[in-house]
């Protein structure tokens, strides 16, 4: 007899909702550690130390922390190079981010609670580094960053590059303190005549206001300017309806009596959300934190011996989790989810083999899903749930419940 498409695809599913969550980890930490694809090489230039300026071609990672190194091609398929802060004096990408080499004092102190120092000068110490340019113009805004570490500096014109000194530390009542000596160095440097004292103290030494006070001060000196964070602003919010189907199944156990066990039928029933997707600004926007209201249900019978028993359950979920992207193509991607599910159940029952009924009241679970996006608006993913109980109010009872989805997707925000 001919297997039809429809048999298939169920075998198909239920061979790997079957499979073993940590095989399904490991696979997508493969993927992870392995995908060659994931970063492009962009547009961009490098200037070595004999001022030699060369257009090539970079790969682009969006460093979340300082190079001192990068990897670039002179053209599209050419062998892959290295160059490192030895010989590069600049490199730009794309015309949307800038990174300088500079010789600066810089203060390592930390700004972890527990570490805090007592002296509230800053400690400088002489560095070469790979300074992020932020705002260029009359005035210069650059950042430095590290796991947990973050340093502004700034210049004007052809002055030297110093660091705005911001520092916190413990006083002698053991207490915070800081030391704001940034905006003393902006209002004795960096002139404007709509600039006050006022506008000074009330600024936070966060990227975010150092770049609007930069953009201002080259604004207000009729200066023209670059604000590397404008051109590299990208969509970091996207509004996804995500419908699709969920193959799930359903078993309930009494620990008294085996005779009082349910084991319905799985059922394929229809799902819906709505997903919000909040892409990190950083490394080329491969991570993004998803949240996806979404409303299922889960309707089957079961008859044995001429009695019946029947199960109702319906729910809103509440995935919170974790993406991480993979590109392929310019318009083409891949995708792994984690996520932790609340779960919120609502008027729903099982009713065992004697008839009484059993008010469902569900714990949460976790899920893993793996998909692929198109051009940023049509996605297919196939999401693994893991088991929840759905009789978490009862001690002689539990309910299994579990689920494989197939989850349509279309970003219309």
């Amino acid at each position: 007899m001919q297997v039809t498409t429809k048999t298939r695809l169920v075998n198909l599913i239920l061979s790997v909702n079957k499979m073993n969550k940590k095989l399904l980890f490991i696979i997508a930490i493969l993927i992870a550690t392995n995908s060659n694809a994931q970063i492009i090489f962009e547009k961009g230039y490098f200037i070595n130390n004999s001022n030699q300026k060369t257009a090539c071609f970079i790969k682009n990672i969006d460093w979340v922390n300082n190079p001192t190194e990068f990897e670039y091609t002179l053209t599209k398929d050419s062998e892959k190079r290295s160059a490192t802060i030895k010989s590069i004096k600049e490199f730009g990408v794309s015309n949307s981010s800038k990174y300088a080499r500079a010789k600066v004092n810089i203060d390592r102190s930390s700004e972890v609670l527990n570490n805090l120092s007592v002296d509230k000068n800053p400690l400088l110490e002489e560095e070469v580094l790979f300074l992020k340019v932020l705002v260029e113009g009359k005035s210069n805004l650059y950042e430095y960053s590290e796991t947990n570490f973050k340093r502004y500096f700034y210049s004007k014109e052809n002055t030297p590059i110093e660091q705005l000194i911001f520092k916190s530390y413990k006083t002698a009542e053991n207490k915070i303190g800081t030391n704001n000596r940034f905006k003393q160095q902006l209002w004795n440097d960096l002139k404007c005549p709509t600039f006050s004292m006022n506008k000074l103290k009330k600024l936070v030494y966060r990227k975010k206001e150092l770049i609007n006070f930069f953009v201002a001060h080259n604004a207000c000196n009729n200066k023209e300017y670059i604000n590397f964070e404008e051109k590299q602003k990208k969509d970091l919010f996207n509004l996804n309806f995500r419908p699709g189907l969920n193959y799930s199944s359903l078993s309930t156990q009494n620990y008294y009596s085996n005779s009082k066990n349910i084991a319905f039928d799985n059922e394929w029933t229809f799902r819906v959300g709505i997903e919000a997707e909040f892409i990190m600004p950083f490394n080329k926007n491969k991570w993004a934190f998803v949240i996806e209201p979404t409303v299922q249900y889960f309707n089957s019978k079961k008859e044995v011996d001429s009695k019946n028993a029947k199960a109702d359950y319906k729910s809103i979920e509440l995935p919170l989790g974790v993406r991480h992207y993979f590109f392929l193509k310019e318009h083409s991607k891949l995708f792994i989810n984690g996520a932790f599910i609340l779960d919120f159940s609502s008027n729903s029952i099982i009713e065992s083999y004697s008839g009484s009924k059993l008010e469902i009241k569900s714990r949460n679970s976790f899920a893993l899903g793996i998909g692929y996006k198109y051009q940023d608006s049509y996605s297919l993913e196939i999401r693994s749930i893991t088991k929840r109980d759905l009789l978490s109010d009862y001690m002689s009872y539990s309910a299994a419940y579990s689920s494989l989805s197939i989850i349509f997707g279309y970003s219309f925000f």
